[in-house]
């Protein structure tokens, strides 16, 4: 019988290096040190950490005439809605921290983009659990709209209720350049 080794997609490392860094040792044992084994990211490229981008939006409001609008057009949100339009890739960001789930948006965003991928579910979750309306559901439409995801997001909007709802957002990537 031959051992079949199988390679973890990017996808699939970059989840398993999160979980393993939350990962706490057995009583007696000591903690192993895991490298980083993710792609090599240009640093120009990468965009800022959550706190640094709330920052910059409380202190640059717009004024009201400037403010663009992100939401899809009904046309589109009621095919997705009704599976007319295929959603191609789901990425979902339930029990990670801001800046866990920044860089692991940011990083499937921009896989999304360059594999020509249009239409991606995000899930947030309603974040309720605590009493309050949840983090991720607050901030993940606040950092589609920032310069560091303009290059890859056309607009966003709330996902139908067969689709996770209020805990859900439906992204329309831009078009990869040729």
């Amino acid at each position: 019988m031959t051992r079949r080794i199988d390679r973890l997609s990017e996808d699939d490392r970059v989840l398993w290096n999160l979980v393993a860094h939350t990962a706490k040792p057995l009583k007696g044992r000591t903690a192993v040190e895991i490298p980083h084994a993710g792609p090599e990211i240009d640093e120009t490229r990468q965009a800022p950490p959550p706190a640094q981008v709330a920052g910059n939006a409380a202190t640059a409001a717009k004024p009201k005439a400037q403010h663009v609008s992100h939401a899809l057009d009904e046309p589109t949100l009621d095919k997705l809605s009704k599976g007319r339009l295929p959603i191609e890739g789901r990425v979902d960001l339930h029990g990670l921290t801001q800046d866990e789930a920044y860089s692991l948006l940011f990083s499937f965003l921009r896989r999304a983009h360059a594999g020509g991928i249009r239409y991606v579910l995000v899930i947030t979750g309603k974040g309720s659990s605590s009493g309050g309306d949840g983090v991720l559901r607050r901030s993940v439409p606040s950092w589609l709209s920032t310069p560091a995801f303009r290059p890859l997001v056309s607009s966003h909007d709330h996902a139908a209720r067969n689709h996770g709802g209020s805990g859900a957002l439906y992204v329309r990537l831009r078009r990869a350049r040729s």
